[in-house]
């Protein structure tokens, strides 16, 4: 055997191929692996497995950090398209491999975590795009990389196209996907398992070669390519693929809720769907051109946006008692005790809870915030790709106006929750009058005070006017 580690990763070892890319890969590079002619007998096909690997040696799934070592160099790990992260699956599928992209006809499943992870978390990514053409591969680590991308897509959306093939493997992780695009000639499917197993047992009797193994443990030769591969042993084989092709199914339903069920998928038995029939099948949702297709997506992603406007102007403070309120930052002895505003009010005008000073009578309701307070007054923007970062500028202008209103009401004597402000997209024009009326309302009911009698100044003698006023009336009433 020439390439005992390559035979180590396709023999013996459930995979994710699609069949007629194993026997393609069997005719082609088995005589070279195994230093011998290879005759094709027969295949185990099923489902979905989980077969071991050899491991690269800088590979490592809890130290890995490849996504940081590209950060570090300055690069990202993924193209960036108009905010969204191109994440380029192709070729074989592999566990292990500390590197991104394809690699020698290679991409691993440790390399495109890294990427989807690195892609949630950057604030300049509002969408991903799983660029798939693959025909399959290992399946150590394609269910929990297919789990991972199911729960990225709760963060921002995914879209898988399929740039021609996603079988097997590459079918499992496109089936994660909120949405899969396909062209006409896009072919997917193949949810199954294949497993290999090379009996060399009758060229070494040829070549006068016996081996013999001496193992402890029944089990532990089982599928060893030395002897003609044992009815038992193949019919274990054949109980995992099988349960490893249900696990398929099932990560494939999760990924798919609602459109494609566990049963529809057990049912293919592992068929491959081209075009239109497998959008009819439920395994895709569009037949499209792929770059209309990622049109599609980007232009879905600025409705997301438009949805969600980001204020921009910086106003001034426009109201008549502004001049009277900032008096008072001077007055802390007669400032009313802090009060919590719900952010709301600033969307219904505000409610009349204002706590009033001791001994004092409540203030009345204060008065409605204007429509027009509430709705989005400023300019609204579009995330396009010319704006990024003045949208981002505007967006650190905003939060800190934001927090500049939260810093001069609590002088006031109001309480601003200014992170929950920014939460809800309150406009610093909103809740900058929100805090004026309060301040306002609340100034009103200090300053309406009723006076005592003064015990030293004598009463003051009815005036001239009022005293004549009284005799007109009554001698007018006398006649």
């Amino acid at each position: 055997m020439l390439h005992a580690r390559i035979a180590a990763r396709a023999f013996n070892t459930p995979l994710l191929v699609e069949p007629s890319k194993a026997m393609a890969f069997l005719s082609g590079l088995g005589p070279r692996i195994l230093g011998r002619r290879v005759e094709t007998v027969d295949t185990v096909e099923a489902a979905d497995a989980t077969p071991t690997t050899a491991l690269p040696a800088r590979a490592s799934l809890l130290a890995g950090g490849l996504a940081a070592s590209y950060r570090h160099h300055g690069e990202a790990p993924y193209p960036v398209v108009d905010g969204i992260a191109v994440i380029e699956i192709a070729g074989v599928l592999i566990h292990r491999g500390s590197w991104i992209g394809q690699s020698s006809g290679q991409t691993s499943y440790e390399g495109i975590a890294a990427q989807i992870e690195a892609a949630a978390s950057d604030p300049a990514v509002r969408g991903l795009a799983l660029e798939i053409d693959s025909f399959g591969g290992e399946v150590a680590g394609v269910f929990d990389l297919a789990d991972r991308i199911r729960a990225i897509r709760t963060q921002k959306p995914v879209w898988a196209f399929v740039a021609e093939h996603a079988f097997s493997a590459g079918y499992a992780l496109a089936s994660q996907a909120d949405r899969i695009l396909l062209p006409r000639t896009g072919a997917l499917g193949s949810i199954g398992v294949v497993v290999l197993h090379a009996d060399l047992s009758g060229q070494l009797d040829q070549d006068g070669v016996r081996v013999t193994l001496i193992h402890s443990g029944q089990h532990k030769v089982d599928g060893n390519p030395y002897q003609p591969l044992p009815e038992g042993v193949q019919g274990d084989i054949q109980r995992e693929i099988d349960v490893l092709r249900f696990l398929f199914a099932e990560t494939v339903a999760a990924g798919r809720s609602g459109k494609f069920s566990h049963e529809a998928a057990l049912a293919t038995e592992a068929a491959t769907y081209r075009g239109a029939d497998a959008v009819a099948a439920g395994l895709a949702d569009e037949v499209t051109d792929l770059t209309r297709g990622f049109a599609a997506f980007r232009q879905m992603l600025s409705r997301t946006a438009t949805l969600s406007p980001m204020r921009t102007t910086r106003a001034s403070l426009p109201h008549p008692r502004q001049e009277a309120i900032m008096a008072t930052e001077n007055e802390p002895d007669d400032s009313p005790k802090d009060t919590d505003i719900d952010l709301n009010d600033a969307e219904d005008g505000g409610s009349d809870d204002i706590v009033a000073p001791p001994d004092l009578p409540a203030p009345p309701p204060a008065a409605a915030v204007p429509a027009e307070a509430a709705a989005p007054a400023s300019t609204q923007v579009t995330p396009q790709p010319g704006n990024l970062a003045e949208l981002s500028a505007q967006l650190r202008e905003a939060a800190a106006e934001i927090a500049e209103i939260a810093a001069q009401a609590g002088r006031l004597g109001i309480a601003i929750d200014a992170a929950k402000a920014l939460r809800e997209g309150t406009t610093p024009e909103a809740l900058r009058r929100l805090v004026l009326e309060r301040a306002s309302a609340a100034a009103d009911a200090r300053d309406i005070v009723a006076a005592p009698r003064s015990p030293v100044l004598p009463l003051a003698k009815e005036s001239p006017i009022v005293a004549a006023a009284k005799r007109a009336a009554a001698s007018g009433n006398r006649a």
